[in-house]
Formats: structure tokens, C-alpha cells, sequence
């Protein structure tokens, strides 16, 4: 899979950065087989064969409009923050978001009537940062996840039971760490890049609330980071590894026996490994807490400033809320992926046995999206404490009430904007 691909909105965290517009594509897109209105659509750049020619497919069965692909190479968030400025933008465009600044800015269209009498067969976890002021600014296309994988026999021959809380992954860790295999692989930097808010929500709490305060001002916020620090102290986290989190290289090959991945491992897992191994969401932790399965999903968008609004407003509606066999095929046909269709996930049969059903009950059950109002700041300000957390031992509480306040203040500031 290239570096520019579905797990992406997963693995960089909150929302575009400011920067240069980077190099844009060229129209690369075959046109749709309708005649009159002419629409353009965007994708960012997959790294999965035969995506692209899946929505040229897709694109050329319309017939109420000509549609034209285009396959976006380089900084896709940056080129179409752009070129939601300018007249010369795309009429549809996949985004991940829409992003607060796009919605407050009025830079999206309103998408709610699109999903009249379907909107409660979209998982919640994915449509919720789609939606702002009770409206629904995009269509969340698939859903991608993070989930704990483990080696079944590794585990079994340690006496050691799957870990479903937070105190038991750090005993099994430590257990299953010996000279040649370490207990667990949270990323080459020891988690704080790839955890973000996961065990916040794993102790009960909230990155944001939906009274837009900050989630995590709660003593178990520091209690419950401060049990990742022991895994590092402890020395049972896998360091310096070939690759990093998002590839299950270091796990297949026996390099430790469990590790933080992506559901897009799970093919390549179950190929090296047969039926040794398991999933897990990320294990509760307190008397309060709750498995954690961090989702996400990039979403179809139409441009407020687009010339044929409510022909590209129907083609969305066409594409990503009635042609659910579409919605299946991009989903599971080139990657692995979860429709965003709760009624399609349950019956698609690349999901419906072992670790992928497990998979999709956990993304049902235990999934949450990075919120809306959780800002790239607010992101900076957190992941930042994180990571002296874990590897340097910083004092959690300290640490916290630091990023409460640079939260609080950032959520002020967007509010104000509304």
C-alpha cells in the first residue's frame, strides 16, 4: 500500500496544516457517461491497485451528468483547502473532514437531505465528525480503524488470557517480553504518535464533549497515561523496529507478540499467520472505562462554489448513499475496509468470519472519530505531552493540566467563530 492511501486520516492525526499548495494532478479521469452538466470530482491518491480505476468505473455509469475524475498526487488536504477558494475547484471532492474551518467558512454544502430515511445505517462514530450544528457536511465513504493484535499460541504457552484491560496488557507485556521477542509494538516512538486520544476514551473520557468543554480534565486522564509510561519503563515495548506501527511487519515476523495496527493489516496477518493470532480493541481501563477502537473515514464533499450544486448534490447522493454495491466494492475490493453502512458491513462476507467480524463489531461497539472541534492545536498541545509521558516519564498530572488549559483556550477561540 502507497504512503498516500486509506489509513491515512488514521495516521496523521488532526486535520490539514497550513502550507504551500504542493504539486496538483492532472485529470487522469475518464468522463462519466451522462451528457449536459459537466462535473469534476477529486480523490487524494491511493496507494491500492485498482482503486483508481474503480471510480473511473464508478464516474462513468452516471448518466445524468458527464463526470470527470481526477487523481490528486502530493498534499491532497492542502490542494483542496486551496481550491475550495477559488472558482476553478472540484464540483466533488473526497475530503477527510469537511474540516471546521470549511464548514464555518462556508466553503461545503449543507448534505443532510441526502441521507433522508438512511442516516441512522451510517455508523455513528464516522458520521458524528461529519456533522455540525445538527447538518451533515459529508458522506463518510469507508471506515478505517486501529485495533491490538496478539499471537494466540505466544499468549497461550505464557498462561496469559487475551488482555481486555489496561492493567492486564502491561502484565501481559512485561510477561511475554524475553530476549528475543518484546510483549508489545505501540510504534518505533513507544505510542505517543499513534495513540493519541485512544486511552483517554479507554478510561471514559472525551478528548471533547458535546458541550464543545474539554473531556479529560478528570484525575483518570493521569492515571491512565501514566500506565503507558510503564510499558517503557518496563521494557516491554518493542523500539527501533524495521517499520513502524501501521505495517505488521514486526508481528508476523516474531518480533513481538502483540502489536497496535490497522484493519488494512489483517490480509497480510492472517496470510503470514493462519489463524494464530487474534483482535482486540485497545482494553478499558478503571471502573469507568470502555474498550477503545479509534475509526475514521474520508468522506464525499460538495464545494459551495461549484457551478452545478444540486446536480453534483444528487450525483453524491447517487454514488455514496444508492449504489451500495459501489460502496461495498470500494470498500473491500482493493484494500480492506469497512463499509460505512452499518447494514453492508454486517453482510459483506470478506467480514463476516473471524478477526474481520470481530473487527467490524468492535468499529460498531467500541468505535470513536477524532471530534470536530478537537483542533490541530489543541492535537500539538496533547501529543506533545504524550510522548514525554512515555518516554520520558513525565509527571502525568503536570503534564495534563498544561494541555487543559491550551485545549480550553482553543476551543474558546473556535466557538467564537461560530
Amino acid at each position: 500500500m502507497g504512503s498516500f492511501s486509506r489509513r491515512a486520516l488514521l495516521m496523521a492525526g488532526a486535520g490539514a496544516g497550513a502550507g504551500m499548495l504542493t504539486a496538483c494532478g492532472s485529470n487522469t479521469g475518464r468522463g462519466g457517461g451522462g451528457s449536459g452538466t459537466r462535473l469534476s470530482q477529486w480523490y487524494h491518491q491511493y496507494g491500492e491497485p485498482g482503486a483508481e480505476q474503480a471510480v473511473q468505473r464508478y464516474a462513468a455509469a452516471y448518466r445524468k451528468a458527464h463526470v470527470s475524475v481526477q487523481w490528486r498526487p502530493g498534499n491532497y488536504d492542502q490542494q483542496t483547502a486551496a481550491a475550495l477558494l477559488t472558482d476553478s475547484g472540484p464540483d466533488v471532492f473526497e475530503v477527510n473532514g469537511p474540516t471546521l474551518d470549511q464548514i464555518q467558512g462556508g466553503q461545503v454544502l449543507d448534505l443532510t437531505e441526502l441521507l433522508a430515511g438512511v442516516k441512522d445505517d451510517f455508523n455513528p462514530a464516522v458520521l458524528t465528525p461529519k456533522t455540525y450544528d445538527g447538518r451533515v457536511w459529508g458522506i463518510p465513504q469507508v471506515i478505517d480503524m486501529q485495533l491490538l493484535y496478539y499471537r494466540r499460541s505466544l499468549l497461550a504457552d505464557a498462561g496469559i488470557e487475551p488482555p481486555t484491560t489496561l492493567d492486564a496488557l502491561v502484565e501481559a507485556a512485561r510477561k511475554l517480553t524475553d530476549g528475543k521477542v518484546k510483549g508489545l509494538f505501540l510504534g518505533n516512538d513507544g505510542g505517543a504518535g499513534v495513540l493519541g486520544g485512544t486511552p483517554l476514551y479507554a478510561a471514559g473520557l472525551q478528548l471533547v464533549t458535546a458541550e464543545g468543554k474539554v473531556g479529560f480534565d478528570d484525575p483518570a486522564a493521569a492515571r491512565t497515561l501514566g500506565k503507558l509510561h510503564r510499558l517503557y519503563a518496563d521494557k516491554s515495548l518493542l523500539l527501533g523496529a524495521p517499520s513502524d506501527w501501521s505495517d505488521p511487519a514486526a508481528f508476523v515476523q516474531g518480533l513481538t507478540a502483540m502489536q497496535w495496527s490497522g484493519l488494512w493489516a489483517l490480509p497480510q496477518v492472517r496470510k503470514e499467520l493462519g489463524d494464530d493470532f487474534g483482535v482486540l480493541p485497545f482494553p478499558k481501563d478503571g471502573d469507568h472505562g470502555r474498550p477503545s477502537v479509534p475509526v475514521g473515514a474520508y468522506a464525499a464533499a460538495v464545494s459551495a462554489r461549484g457551478r452545478h450544486k444540486e446536480a453534483a448534490k444528487e450525483y453524491v447522493k447517487w454514488l455514496w448513499v444508492e449504489r451500495t454495491d459501489y460502496q461495498e466494492d470500494f470498500a473491500l475490493s482493493y484494500g480492506f475496509h469497512i463499509p460505512a453502512r452499518i447494514s453492508l458491513a454486517k453482510k459483506a462476507a470478506k467480514l463476516r468470519k473471524g478477526a474481520a467480524a470481530d473487527a467490524v463489531r468492535f468499529a460498531t461497539d467500541h468505535g470513536y472519530s477524532q471530534p470536530l472541534l478537537w483542533t490541530p492545536a489543541g492535537q500539538t498541545a496533547y501529543q506533545d505531552a504524550l510522548s514525554r509521558i512515555i518516554g520520558s516519564g513525565a509527571d502525568p498530572e503536570r503534564e495534563l493540566r498544561a494541555v487543559v488549559r491550551a485545549v480550553a483556550d482553543e476551543l474558546d477561540r473556535v466557538k467564537k467563530k461560530s
